[in-house]
């Protein structure tokens, strides 16, 4: 895991070339081709997007920026993101609320590098001290972001969808819509009504129909979000893939892993501190800490015999040796901490606040 740093903008400089900002209606990107019979629903554009302007060597300028995906929880921005990067960066799981931190994932196109931000969900009611600190790291990753990526859900539309909307249109940086999970809706021309809709809602830049699960029109997503970031040279070195070191990544696997196992058991209980990190012999040993709020959860968490407990530690390991491309071998304790969702002390000892 790369520790450089990206190199700092100060907002002070002079204001970078901004690509397609004119365009005062949405493009609709045009879907990648596919074996499907049914094809995502083409829609003409009323304005055409800026094109990148020609370089002094008629070539097209390098352009680089950071471009936030923002949306209500479970609606497909952690698959999403992992999808638009090429490899796993962020955990995903059914259940709402998984991603708790920003996450930085970076592309490197030949004219072009995106870091893309993972936001934790917008969601209302947030009761909890934890709920709260996500949606401030969500709203607050807006802050640096040259382009905003709002993701929606295909043919559907809420009060929290409506909640991400109005954070877009507060920030007044150029938005694109990806609408998500077009693989579920038959026969496709049911996306045309909430294309149309959704178009009427904010003067996007493009409005891009994907699954990111499928890995279906996520290029033309892509390059769509290059083509409207700044001209500007490369904020990260070539290779590097993201922001977060080797712990942060292998504690979330972990959660990711007992997210799973314990489906409804701990809902959002549960926490993981990743304390020592040794490395012998060509293998990489692990200590973790797996953080409950409760007495009344850690038998959950260990199960029978501890065999909850080995079948998480043992699918975290497999899933990591792949990942990682090396051995590693998984000491994990379960810890009580009570109600740690709402210690301030707590939620900063663990990188959330």
């Amino acid at each position: 895991m790369s520790g450089k740093k990206r190199v700092p903008r100060k907002r002070t400089e002079q204001p970078r070339e901004r690509a397609g900002q004119a365009a005062p209606s949405a493009q609709l990107a045009q879907p990648e081709q596919t074996a499907q019979p049914e094809q995502t629903p083409q829609v003409a554009p009323t304005t055409q997007v800026a094109q990148p302007e020609q370089a002094a060597q008629d070539e097209f300028p390098y352009r680089s920026g950071f471009a936030a995906l923002i949306g209500r929880p479970n609606v497909g921005k952690s698959t999403l993101l992992n999808a638009l990067v090429g490899q796993k960066l962020s955990i995903v799981t059914p259940r709402p609320q998984t991603t708790r931190h920003r996450i930085v994932g970076i592309v490197h196109l030949p004219h072009a590098q995106i870091a893309f931000v993972d936001t934790p969900g917008l969601h209302q009611n947030a009761q909890r001290a934890l709920n709260r600190a996500m949606n401030r790291t969500a709203a607050t990753s807006l802050n640096d972001a040259d382009l905003i990526v709002l993701v929606t859900e295909a043919c559907r539309w809420t009060e929290e969808d409506e909640l991400a909307l109005k954070r877009v249109a507060q920030s007044g940086l150029p938005a694109i819509a990806a609408i998500n999970k077009v693989d579920r809706v038959r026969p496709r021309a049911r996306l045309l009504p909430y294309i149309a809709e959704l178009s009427g809602r904010h003067a996007f830049a493009a409005v891009v129909p994907v699954s990111a699960l499928k890995a279906d029109n996520v290029e033309a997503l892509r390059q769509s979000i290059a083509a409207h970031l700044p001209v500007a040279p490369p904020m990260y070195a070539e290779g590097e893939l993201t922001d977060r070191g080797l712990d942060f990544r292998i504690a979330e696997m972990i959660r990711e892993k007992l997210t799973l196992e314990l489906n409804q058991e701990v809902p959002y209980g549960i926490a993981v501190e990743v304390e020592q990190l040794q490395e012998a012999d060509g293998q990489l040993s692990v200590d973790a800490s797996i953080w409950v709020d409760r007495e009344g959860q850690k038998p959950i968490v260990i199960g029978a015999r501890g065999e909850r407990l080995k079948r998480v530690g043992r699918a975290a390991r497999i899933a990591l040796n792949n990942q990682l491309g090396r051995r590693l071998h998984l000491n994990l304790w379960v810890k009580v901490r009570e109600n740690w969702a709402d210690n301030a002390r707590a939620l900063k000892q663990l990188g959330l606040e």
